[in-house]
């Protein structure tokens, strides 16, 4: 039965390996304590009036005593890691140094190869941003619904009028369409790659992400010439030929009709892989244009029609090359990065394999 020499044994465990031993001689299924606890429902009401305080009072002593080790256990390995784990910074820098290419400045490089093939260039925009481009142009007006569906961040206004409408940290690089728009005459191609923010962070999601959006406007487009796009873009960049594309009805305020687009994967090695069809998954959002958004823009949707879709560059990366983690991405570990980085004359081209 677990008494003071339990505690005892408890403060004293050398790793926590040997804790949790004891936490499962005590706590376990089988263990002293847990014993006792069951022993509760064979005593008579005196016996069990006299006796439930204390074996009570010895289960929260030793659940005490427990995670007090385990902390300070989990603490003295953390110091030993810091007081092991270090660069020192004075020392002088070596004599070829090294250098690697972050994932998602590798896959901007190999988005923009491919798509400069098919004709499409690149177009740059802000990234704190008016609400007309974020939102009104595209087709989500003030208290629009829509809205809601993005968690923004909205930037304090500094002085000027105060009756001004509040900018934002852009919410995807959509607003980077309209301006082109706004600004070139059609038809138009553009691919707009770079940070976007939002309100979100787990393991699938950061407040700050990389997001690359394509435009095509011209007379006579239609969902065809969009699928045909979006089957040569992802057979080119995961660099197989079996990509299979699934697109399912879906909604955003700016396109119409919009789609999710699927692409399915196969198990090689005891992974999921892009490619076959065993299964499906998600990749990116499109749609036709529009004609709201069109006709924002100062042009007539009787005339010209477009296709646009949007992607996130990190999750791309994470599909194409094995990593599970995108907050990984932001930590700045120079171990990932040597693991995953690539090499600066590892140039991407679609004559020798963008990934190459």
């Amino acid at each position: 039965m677990a008494d003071s020499d339990d505690i005892d044994r408890i403060r004293s465990a050398p790793d926590l390996q040997a804790l949790e031993a004891l936490r499962v001689s005590t706590l376990g299924k089988s263990g002293s304590v847990t014993a006792r606890l069951k022993s509760l429902g064979k005593m008579s009401p005196e016996e069990r009036s006299a006796e439930a305080p204390k074996i009570h009072s010895l289960r929260e002593a030793v659940t005490a005593a427990l995670a007090g080790r385990k902390a300070e256990l989990e603490n003295a390995e953390l110091e030993q890691k810091l007081a092991t784990e270090r660069i020192d910074l004075s020392l002088p820098a070596p004599q070829t140094p090294e250098g690697s290419v972050h994932p998602v400045s590798q896959v901007m490089d190999e988005l923009a190869e491919i798509f400069a093939d098919l004709g499409f260039s690149v177009a740059e925009g802000p990234e704190i941003e008016e609400q007309w481009y974020n939102f009104t142009a595209l087709n989500m007006p003030e208290f629009h619904p829509a809205r809601a569906m993005q968690d923004t961040f909205y930037c304090r206004k500094i002085g000027g009028d105060p009756d001004a409408e509040a900018h934002v940290l852009r919410t995807h690089t959509s607003p980077v369409q309209i301006r082109a728009m706004t600004s070139q005459p059609p038809p138009l191609r553009i691919i707009a790659p770079g940070r976007v923010y939002r309100s979100d962070s787990d393991a699938t999601h950061t407040p700050m992400f990389h997001q690359i959006e394509g435009l095509v406007i011209d007379k006579g487009i239609h969902l065809g010439h969009l699928k045909w796009t979006l089957e040569t873009f992802l057979k080119a960049f995961f660099e197989r030929d079996d990509v299979v594309l699934r697109m399912r009805p879906s909604y955003f305020p700016f396109t119409e009709p919009s789609a999710e687009v699927d692409v399915g994967w196969s198990m090689e090695k005891g992974r999921r892989v892009v490619g076959g069809c065993e299964g499906w998954m998600e990749v990116l959002g499109s749609g036709m244009v529009h004609p709201n958004v069109i006709a924002n823009c100062g042009l007539d949707p009787e005339e010209w029609q477009g296709f646009a879709f949007g992607t996130g560059v990190d999750r791309l990366a994470m599909l194409k090359y094995g990593m599970s983690d995108l907050r990984a991405f932001f930590d700045g570990d120079l171990r990932w990065l040597r693991h995953y980085g690539f090499r600066s004359l590892d140039v991407p081209t679609l004559s020798g394999g963008v990934g190459a």
